[in-house]
């Protein structure tokens, strides 16, 4: 392994848990996530009690999702008295760079935001006129569910690395998490004969887990921007 800082390290194996632009997947796989058709626009409004009271009072130290137009505004309550929201739409992967706002600039993102949220009501407004700048677009991607490769006797991957996916049902970090505690039982186990058959158990499992829970995530993103997304997503709760 050679690092930015230019020192080079050897191991047996390699456990990439860098995220989802990791450098180490391509030795793995080519396999390649797609967009999703998904943006969300990262704002954060600091020391919220004094800033936007209203919708601080209205989250109440918990969350909010609103939908409304094929839109969503999704947002909680950090620990520190912040704020953290997303204003999430359909868009073309490239519109930030092709027609999109300055992010820096607080007006052009108002404007952007007024135009885009125009059916909203106004008291949203706030969270654009008090965001701390810059506003971050994350474009959404996810792994193919049916993603598979042969297993290496000394790489491996976990978390984002592996199978990045949307956030819409709350399982990327849940399933990264399954995931150490599945590979570390498999390479302790005592049941396989080599590191690479252990891996093998280990990569077999975790894509079916992965694809069951990045479908799940494809199906709610696509509940949470249609029409009569709120019917839809208290239709999902409703059933558990």
């Amino acid at each position: 392994m050679h690092f930015k800082n230019g020192s080079t390290a050897y191991a047996d194996l390699v456990i990439a848990a860098d995220g989802a632009n990791s450098r180490i997947r391509p030795y793995v796989t080519n396999i390649k996530a797609f967009y999703t058709g998904i943006t969300m626009v990262e704002v954060n409004v600091f020391d919220a009690a004094k800033a936007i009271p209203h919708i601080y009072t209205l989250l109440n130290g918990g969350k909010v999702m609103a939908f409304g137009n094929g839109k969503n505004i999704l947002g909680g309550q950090k620990g520190n008295g912040h704020l953290g929201f997303y204003l999430s739409i359909k868009a073309k992967e490239h519109w930030t760079k092709d027609g999109g706002p300055d992010f820096t600039d607080r007006t052009q993102l108002l404007v952007w935001f007024k135009k885009e949220y125009s059916e909203w009501s106004s008291v949203w407004h706030q969270l654009i006129k008090n965001a701390a700048m810059p506003a971050i677009p994350r474009l959404i991607y996810c792994m193919p569910p049916d993603q598979t490769w042969e297993a290496l006797p000394n790489i491996t991957l976990l978390g984002d690395a592996a199978h990045v996916m949307p956030p819409f049902a709350g399982e990327g970090a849940n399933t990264a998490m399954f995931d150490a505690l599945e590979l570390s039982e498999s390479l302790t186990s005592g049941k396989y004969n080599t590191i690479q058959e252990a891996i093998s158990n280990y990569e077999i499992n975790m894509c079916k887990r992965a694809a069951t829970a990045a479908q799940r995530s494809l199906e709610n993103g696509e509940r949470m921007h249609s029409e009569g997304a709120l019917q839809k997503i208290m239709a999902v709760f409703n059933k558990r």
